[in-house]
């Protein structure tokens, strides 16, 4: 490392993480005090270490060439999925995520594998830009990007196995894939919310009055349905094979996008565990179970209301301090921020996060190097999604996934792992010109 290298890191995005986390300490110092003014959680502690050692850790990556994890990604990407199944196995079940424990320390393995994950995917797409078969390099992706999400699924954590989404998406947009492989990937995601969420919304809120919509979790209209539009698909490829004409083109690509959704909401409707498909129910309506799953919505929206503009000053939030918010230190941090600081709190945290993608959206347009710039769209695409669902989620326009706010929230692996990211991209910004 040379002295005038300090130089080139880019001290904006820099700064701009470590005030996240200096304002995340402040307030898991804030979620663990009661309305007696006692403090009676020494998480903010942990933290503080967990930040100290993430911050070193994104400084030491930061003056390593991330060009040198060349090679090796592959062999990051395997001992993450390795520790995947071992955590499927013998880990233990905390907050809807599996973690290793070794005493008192644990680590969830699922927040490294989103690096790793990145890390390989960017090689592949890197490795594979001359190959000519578009729709089998972004089909390895997806194979690349799924198993590590199916995995995770099924521990179960579902908020975590979705952030791998966003991050293929964007991967293979800047990848410059065709976009009409993206767009199907979206529409079968989408379809498949549909049909998931539909049946749940007549049961529970419609109290069954469209019973035509229970169809869609009867097993033979699904099967018979998957049968039909997979005839469909096959009939309309050979047509297009055989007679070159579009419309065969776009048959088959809707036909499959149906038969892919009406499968993966099937088979969500079997994984998913009570709750999570209640917290779907409650994302609708969370008068439905305002003690129960609605809870967390009603106790979350009202704290940020309560905040006003300016908030009812730092460590005199009434919502935490009576308790009545869940996992207030991690999921619903942001709600404790905005009833003590308020719209100008929520603001400088919206600011901050804007600055970040916006400094990380800057060094991938500005890198002369593939690898290096699809990384920052893997990080890019991880910490918006963070963003936009935990926000979303306490001001009640997302349904509740377990997904913490990045830098922010209590957690030592998330933190960790969001760091190891920012160092990355903080190397990839260093050596923006190859000759460096």
């Amino acid at each position: 490392m040379r002295v005038r290298d300090i130089f080139e890191i880019d001290f904006i995005l820099f700064f701009s993480v470590i005030t996240l986390i200096v304002v995340g300490i402040l307030f898991i110092y804030s979620s663990g005090m009661t309305i007696g003014g006692e403090l009676i959680s020494t998480e903010y502690r942990r933290q503080i270490v967990w930040a100290t050692g993430s911050v070193v850790a994104a400084l030491v990556l930061c003056f390593l060439n991330y060009r040198k994890l060349y090679n090796y990604t592959i062999y990051f990407y395997l001992a993450t999925l390795a520790l995947l199944l071992y955590t499927w196995f013998f880990g233990r079940v905390i907050s809807g995520g599996r973690w290793i424990r070794i005493g008192s320390f644990g680590i969830q393995i699922s927040e490294f594998t989103k690096i790793s994950t990145i890390l390989f995917l960017a090689w592949f797409l890197d490795f594979s830009k001359r190959n000519q078969r578009v729709y089998l390099r972004f089909i390895i992706s997806c194979i690349i990007v799924m198993v590590p999400m199916v995995i995770i699924l099924i521990q179960p954590d579902l908020g975590t196995a979705l952030v791998f989404i966003p991050i293929l998406m964007g991967m293979t947009f800047m990848a410059k894939i065709s976009t009409r492989y993206i767009l199907f990937l979206a529409l079968t995601i989408v379809f498949s919310s549909v049909f998931l969420v539909l049946p749940l919304w007549q049961a529970t809120i419609m109290e069954n009055a469209i019973p035509a919509l229970m169809i869609l979790v009867n097993s033979r209209f699904i099967l018979a349905s998957c049968l039909i539009l997979s005839l469909i698909t096959l009939i309309s490829w050979f047509g297009y094979i055989r007679f070159l004409k579009p419309y065969f083109y776009w048959i088959c690509y809707g036909a499959a996008s149906l038969v892919l959704s009406l499968g993966a909401s099937f088979a969500a409707q079997r994984v998913l565990r009570e709750y999570q498909l209640m917290r779907l129910i409650v994302f609708m309506d969370p008068n439905v179970d305002p003690r129960g799953s609605g809870w967390h919505i009603i106790q979350s929206t009202t704290a940020i209301g309560s905040g006003g503009l300016f908030g009812r000053g730092y460590l005199q939030g009434t919502q935490s301090q009576y308790r009545y918010l869940p996992e207030q230190s991690t999921d619903f941090i942001f709600s404790i921020l905005s009833e003590e600081w308020g719209f100008i709190g929520g603001l400088l945290v919206f600011t901050l996060f804007l600055i970040i993608n916006l400094r990380l959206v800057r060094i991938m347009q500005t890198t002369a190097d593939t690898f290096g710039s699809y990384i920052v769209a893997g990080l890019v695409s991880m910490f918006s999604f963070h963003f936009l669902i935990n926000v979303g989620m306490t001001m009640g326009i997302m349904p509740i996934t377990g997904i913490p706010l990045l830098f922010v929230s209590y957690g030592g692996s998330a933190l960790l792992s969001a760091m190891l990211g920012i160092g990355l991209a903080l190397s990839v910004h260093m050596r923006r010109y190859l000759h460096q």
